[in-house]
């Protein structure tokens, strides 16, 4: 049995906050403890309570004066498009065809597939993220990398191969059956393993034909206990040219919805360009509409209508969307998720950006028993924020009066450098990963 004690300003989350104001919905211990034991918290407390339930062996990890939270949750990136962040001067359709689906072709090559998977959970959890919903390329080698890279390092990932069959390079496009037999295989090898979690991908309309959407509406029948992740009204262009190659649908939504996909466990990345009739159709199935700031401003793509969704009952959740987005880091993309909404005459609180980040995400994955916030029997995935990281933080720093100001410093100048370090199941990763980083770059120059 090992045991640690984490001690620093505790901070969780219970439920949404409705306000700036609303201290109902979150704990905050000024001097704080979280009680680790193999890998899950055995409770949360002020320190001077939470010490007295730790053995007399108890390793003591002091963070103060940091904050310790849970890690982050990003629900929505692309494990192959690691390399191809900051691809210069195009929108979404021009962007996948001259940049991405080029970088994609690389991992029909395990060895490249692994070195990227390494990299990209190295980047995640320097970021604070410590579970992400990711894509991952067409080739079953691209799937194995990615969550041997997660398995090694204890995190509790969720990832599938896309399924596309048209409107792609010949070397990215499956079949039909190719889709659903590869897809299936993978389900039985990873789904469930250790904290892996499965979710069947067809990328988006566009890449799919109705035989393939059909071999989709079976796998999320057989296998529902997966995850279902696709694309849905990022771009203008792209909401004609999907309409256009069903044309027997309502809309876009209604694309997805003839073939079954829509239910609590679909992830629907971006959408932007939703009618009203489809964000209720997204309400009355549960499916979790993903929204991508960092993404949508620098593909030119348009602004998340966050006050909509919420007025007509449906779920979202927040995603950096790698490598549309231009940051691993959840707090950058917090921070541009308040210019989005700022622009359009929306509020975004600290305290709302940080339930996002951790039990709004986990919720939205359905997975808050598990992580999400710092509650008795949760697996230990904790992140530690250093408010004063940078020197302009730490100047601004010195005139901040609340919790609430101090959030908002993180969210909105905080990066990387902000995290202090980063706990996976108990065990702390941040030192680690930056030595394993160093290391790399040694290699990679030699």
């Amino acid at each position: 049995m090992t045991e640690v004690l984490i001690r620093g300003r505790v901070l969780t989350f219970v439920a949404e906050p409705q306000g700036i104001d609303d201290s109902a919905s979150y704990h905050y211990f000024e001097d704080g403890a979280v009680l680790v034991r193999d890998g899950k918290i055995v409770d949360t407390g002020t320190y001077a309570d939470i010490r007295k339930l730790a053995g007399a062996n108890a390793e003591i990890a002091d963070h103060r004066p940091n904050l310790v939270l849970p890690g982050f949750i990003d629900t929505h990136l692309h494990f192959p498009q690691t390399q191809a962040i900051a691809s210069y001067g195009a929108q979404l359709l021009e962007w996948l065809n001259t940049y991405i689906f080029v970088e994609e072709q690389k991992f029909a090559r395990a060895a490249h597939a692994a070195a990227v998977a390494e990299r990209f959970m190295d980047e995640l959890l320097s970021n604070g993220t410590t579970t992400a919903a990711a894509y991952c390329s067409v080739h079953p080698e691209s799937v194995d990398a990615y969550f041997a890279a997660a398995e090694a390092r204890g995190m509790r990932m969720i990832g599938g191969k896309v399924m596309m069959d048209r409107n792609a390079p010949e070397a990215l496009r499956d079949t039909a059956q190719q889709g659903y037999d590869e897809t299936k295989r993978l389900i039985e090898k990873w789904h469930g393993r250790g904290r892996a979690h499965y979710a069947i991908s067809p990328r988006f309309a566009i890449t799919s034909t109705p035989e393939q959407m059909e071999m989709s509406q079976a796998l999320v029948s057989e296998h529902p206990e997966c995850f279902v992740q696709t694309h849905l009204s990022e771009n203008r262009d792209e909401v004609a040219f999907a309409t256009s190659l069903y044309p027997e649908a309502k809309d876009y939504t209604d694309i997805y919805a003839r073939y079954g996909l829509l239910n609590e466990r679909m992830l629907l990345g971006h959408c932007i360009y939703l009618s009203d009739r489809e964000i209720s159709v997204l309400a009355e199935t549960g499916a979790v509409g993903v929204f991508c700031p960092t993404s949508n401003l620098f593909l030119g793509s348009g602004l998340f209508d966050r006050d909509r969704f919420d007025r007509l009952g449906a779920r979202w959740s927040m995603a950096t969307d790698v490598g549309g987005g231009t940051s691993f880091s959840m707090l950058e993309t917090l921070a541009e998720a308040y210019k989005v909404l700022h622009l359009q005459g929306q509020r975004l609180t600290p305290f709302s950006s940080f339930y996002r980040m951790t039990l709004g995400n986990a919720q939205a994955l359905g997975l808050e028993q598990h992580i999400g916030s710092l509650h008795s029997g949760a697996d230990a995935d904790i992140v530690v924020l250093d408010s004063g990281a940078k020197p302009a933080m730490e100047y601004r720093m010195r005139t901040a009066t609340s919790l609430a100001e101090e959030l908002f410093i993180l969210q909105t100048m905080g990066d990387d450098r902000s995290v202090a370090e980063v706990y996976v199941a108990g065990k702390p990763k941040k030192a680690k990963d930056k030595a394993n980083v160093a290391r790399q770059r040694i290699f990679e120059t030699a």
